[in-house]
């Protein structure tokens, strides 16, 4: 065994005698073992198996290309000229007033820069701080679509809340409606709506985006949405947020990034928007979490929500070009694919092509033709989707050379 593997063994057996909040976390993410320790995610499992077979890694949703010339030279001038102290708990003033002009700008939104905006450590630490801010405990409900990003049902677990969720299915994942309705209750106090969704894709309906408005105002509930793939919906319309709709604004908080948008995945800069009583509860927690960060990068991202359109627009053209060929390629290879509507990830059911377990199908993926992807059994509950067993994520978020060599090796399937 080698000798990262072998400390990495002798870790988990320490594992099991340490107490603490990350039996929780693992255990709402699926990472608990039956024998009390923990594992690492599928993301790390996966990108560690495209290291050392050498293979295209589709797995992890990061580009491997850089972002806009203009925001990267707009984070090197905040560092040469001393912008590395310690930003305002609430953010940078001008990524917060470049956030406020964004969302009027695309979705004719009004938000205060000063009240209605809080800028976090990407949007994951937004996502936990909502969380742990606006639950009180097991007697909060918090309604998922699942398949779903593997960090909230983490959150959840941390944040002591009762999980409930609404089936996503193939081939489409729109929500079932009759589910979501029998979900919500008076016991709901988060619906937590992804949407451009990952893992799948997709994007939600008019309908369901309506329903969900009417069930949180029927029984009180917040409506939390992760949204940082706004600007990657590919079918050629803009992506509507819920905010925007009739009676949601007062009870709706909206998070984004600008990792996704401008291909700056490691600068971990995101912000919550919403209304002023509910933001300023987010950073009481947010505020024990990081404090605050990324003191460069704020300006910089605040001079990337300011380009023009044409980058947004050029954006979304280059991410469906990448979509419909690694689509064209995994259709090749004998495999049905769910054509996504928006962000980096396009799903395939590998049972077409002899697979029974996604997993195994993944793992071995590398070694048969030199490609890494995800299994859609970790986007949700251990044992409780066994329609999703065969299904795979695939992430086309790369230079469109290594798009169609992943799509040709792929064919060989």
């Amino acid at each position: 065994m080698p000798p990262v593997r072998r400390a990495y063994a002798t870790n988990l057996g320490r594992m099991r005698t340490i107490p603490g909040a990350w039996r929780r976390a693992a255990a709402g993410a699926g990472l608990l073992s039956a024998d009390g320790t923990g594992s690492p995610t599928i993301f790390a499992e996966m990108s560690a198996l495209a290291a050392q077979t050498g293979a295209i890694n589709l797995g992890q949703g990061f580009p491997d290309s850089d972002g806009p010339p203009e925001v990267l030279e707009a984070a090197r001038e905040a560092i040469a000229s001393g912008v590395n102290q310690y930003p305002p708990g609430r953010g940078d003033v001008s990524l917060r007033e470049a956030i406020t002009e964004h969302q009027h700008r695309w979705y004719g939104l009004m938000t205060d820069p000063d009240t209605d905006v809080l800028v976090t450590a990407g949007a994951t630490e937004a996502l936990a701080a909502v969380l742990l801010g606006l639950v009180s405990g097991p007697e909060d409900e918090v309604v998922l679509f699942e398949p779903y990003y593997d960090s909230y049902a983490a959150c959840v677990a941390l944040s002591g809340a009762t999980l409930r969720t609404v089936p996503l299915r193939w081939p489409d994942f729109q929500p079932d409606l009759d589910a979501l309705a029998d979900a919500v209750t008076d016991a709901t106090r988060i619906i937590l709506v992804n949407d451009p969704h990952n893992p799948t894709g997709a994007v939600f309906s008019a309908e369901a985006r309506a329903e969900i408005v009417r069930l949180a105002q029927k029984h009180d509930a917040l409506i939390v949405t992760d949204e940082v793939y706004e600007h990657l919906v590919l079918d050629g319309s803009r992506h509507v947020p819920i905010a925007t709709l009739p009676d949601a604004a007062e009870r709706t908080l909206s998070i984004s990034s600008g990792g996704k948008t401008f291909r700056t995945t490691g600068w971990k800069v995101g912000w919550v928007t919403g209304p002023a009583d509910l933001v300023d509860a987010v950073l009481a927690v947010k505020q024990f979490l990081t404090y605050s960060g990324g003191a460069p990068f704020q300006p910089a991202m605040a001079a990337g929500l300011r380009l023009g359109d044409d980058y947004f627009t050029g954006l979304a053209e280059e991410m469906r070009t990448a979509r419909d060929e690694l689509g064209a390629g995994l259709r090749a290879a004998g495999m049905t694919v769910s054509t996504p509507a928006a962000t980096y990830f396009t799903v395939a059911d590998a049972g077409d092509v002899g697979a029974t377990d996604a997993g195994e199908f993944c793992r071995a993926l590398p070694e048969r033709v030199g490609v890494v992807a995800i299994p859609m059994t970790a986007f949700v509950r251990p044992g409780e989707r066994a329609d999703v067993r065969t299904l795979v994520r695939f992430a086309a978020c790369k230079r469109l050379p290594v798009i169609r060599e992943a799509a040709a090796r792929l064919s060989r399937l």
